[in-house]
């Protein structure tokens, strides 16, 4: 069935570059960098990989990115990705990037996007895999330091397709930055949100009327509210699930209590992805492997699934 499943064609959205940094590639840029470590090797960083929330993990991630600093950097780390992709056979990405994740650190915003965008160009071209850029803005930071983002990005209008809102959810509800949303909306970008992972459904609802948004990224806690499921049912609102990520982080306690396939057979437009696939033990295919060995996904489910995705894409 993973043979199966990986030769299956599929569309990946919701996927956080800086969260596709491989233990093995974070330690070769540190040395390249010249960055001391708090991990002896890959291993013991490896075991540290082990969550009990959000916020735990977001504090390693940004550990983590630390060690990108220059452009071969962030063309490496996005091209490892898109290498990966191409052994699952995902034929089409729109992956998210947290700029001030390195400009805080003071990297230039046209250094990470260079690096990523030159690599994503580069993928089309030698590898076939279509993409679309999302420029995501971290939810725990102000309205204030989103818009001086969005700023940093206009004169690159053409590099990427979308903003979307992502990082720390709870306390950070999606009305924080409906004046971002508004004027990045004006300047002619799509728009997609993080909601309804550790959120409740009213962040999803404002996500939709507020942020105005084409796509929900996670979304899981819809089921709570009929309403809602209704709503997205009938607009034909996709989600980007990510299966394992909702796991590792104990949105559910098992795989076995998520609810991709029950809201897929409800008529919900459900996608599967990775989310941060160095951190939570898999890319798209295992993704698909773990709900067919959990849950009894069938072949058939798989195909919808994977057509949904590729209906979903922003281009």
């Amino acid at each position: 069935m993973y043979d199966w499943l990986n030769a299956l064609p599929k569309a990946e959205l919701h996927l956080h570059l800086e969260g596709s940094l491989e233990p093995e590639l974070l330690f070769a840029l540190a040395e390249r960098n010249k960055i001391a470590l708090p991990w002896n090797d890959v291993e013991a960083l490896r075991s540290a990989y082990a969550f009990n929330n959000l916020q735990e993990f977001l504090d390693l991630y940004y550990a983590g990115a630390n060690v990108l600093r220059h452009e071969q950097d962030f063309y490496d780390l996005t091209w490892a990705y898109l290498l990966k992709c191409k052994e699952q056979n995902v034929i089409h990405t729109e992956p998210f990037f947290d700029p001030q994740t390195h400009t805080d650190r003071g990297i230039p915003f046209e250094v990470v996007l260079r690096g990523i965008k030159q690599a994503l160009v580069d993928g089309e071209k030698q590898l076939g895999i279509s993409h679309g850029l999302i420029l995501s803005f971290l939810r725990h930071l102000s309205e204030e330091e989103a818009f001086k983002t969005l700023e940093q990005a206009v004169p690159f209008r053409d590099a990427f397709i979308a903003v979307g809102l992502d990082s720390s959810e709870m306390g950070h509800p999606p009305s924080k930055f409906q004046r971002v949303f508004d004027k990045a909306r004006s300047e002619g970008y799509l728009t997609v949100a993080h909601a309804g992972e550790e959120g409740p459904p009213e962040y999803i609802w404002e996500a939709l009327d507020l942020l105005k948004i084409q796509r929900i990224d996670h979304g899981v806690r819809a089921i709570e509210d009929e309403r809602l499921m209704q709503r997205i049912i009938d607009e034909q609102i996709p989600l980007t699930v990510c299966p394992l990520s909702n796991t590792k982080l104990c949105v559910f306690d098992d795989m076995r209590q998520h609810n991709i396939l029950q809201m897929l057979e409800r008529g919900v437009k459900v996608t599967v992805n990775s989310d941060d696939p160095a951190y939570f033990g898999g890319y798209v295919t295992e993704n698909f492997a773990a709900l067919h060995a959990s849950l009894g996904m069938t072949q058939e489910q798989a195909k919808r699934l994977a057509q949904n995705s590729l209906d979903a894409r922003l281009v």
